[in-house]
């Protein structure tokens, strides 16, 4: 692949980047509720509640939450009908160590168990050069942890450039789809798979995804989140 595609990703690793929120904003961010424009959206049915767990990614970094991954994911959903609440729980500078820490408290904080939990973290350990086996055995923990509360999961994986060398690679890029075998889980091969090679999707400091950047990751993941909702 070529070059400058492979900077975008190394770029996008950088989505993670920026000092960890403190303990006392965990609260907050994993109660969240969606962007006023999903209330216009009238539904019939039952509320599903989702739970997004990851990094800047999902935090709304540039944008805003009210146009964050997780607000935009809930009013397409809404538009398909679906009655979702989307909770936003994505801290910048989350690694899965960071992640696992926090899982708890942030399961306890929410109001009823979700009917679904999207994993997305990862990014962070490949920019920090931890080792892969580490990242498996926090998101391995992570996932012991959430099915020991029987909630359904949708991990969201990541795959590292080139330039990290084969071997680390091959483990990093591995290390998804095995968890999600292992454990049962709802996977998405590569989330970002639909704008990581056009730069005119990501903010000028060609890290973060724009608006129009995250609708159309929405587009091209929200099939997938549906599918992965347990049945009513």
């Amino acid at each position: 692949m070529a070059k400058g595609v492979w900077s975008i990703i190394l770029a996008l690793m950088l989505a993670a980047c920026g000092s960890e929120a403190p303990a006392d904003t965990v609260a907050e961010t994993g109660s969240d509720t969606n962007a006023a424009e999903v209330a216009t959206v009238p539904v019939m049915g039952p509320e599903r509640t989702i739970l997004a767990f990851g990094d800047s990614l999902f935090a709304g970094y540039g944008v805003g939450k009210e146009n964050s991954y997780p607000a935009k994911l809930a009013a397409a959903l809404r538009v398909r009908g679906v009655n979702a609440k989307v909770a936003n729980a994505g801290i910048s500078g989350d690694t899965s160590a960071a992640g696992l820490q926090r899982l708890k408290f942030t399961l306890d904080a929410q109001e009823e168990k979700p009917d679904l939990f999207i994993l997305e973290l990862g990014g962070n350990d490949l920019l920090r050069g931890i080792s892969p086996d580490q990242t498996r055995s926090n998101l391995a923990a992570m996932l012991d942890e959430l099915k020991a509360r029987e909630i359904p999961v949708l991990v969201m994986g990541m795959r590292a450039p080139p330039n990290y060398g084969p071997e680390f690679q091959a483990q990093f890029d591995a290390l998804y789809a095995d968890l999600a075998r292992e454990y049962g889980a709802a996977l998405i091969p590569f989330w970002l798979e639909a704008i990581y090679q056009d730069p005119s999707l990501f903010q000028d400091d060609r890290i973060h995804p724009t608006e129009a950047g995250l609708e159309e990751l929405v587009a091209a993941t929200v099939d997938r989140v549906e599918a992965a909702l347990p049945e009513e």
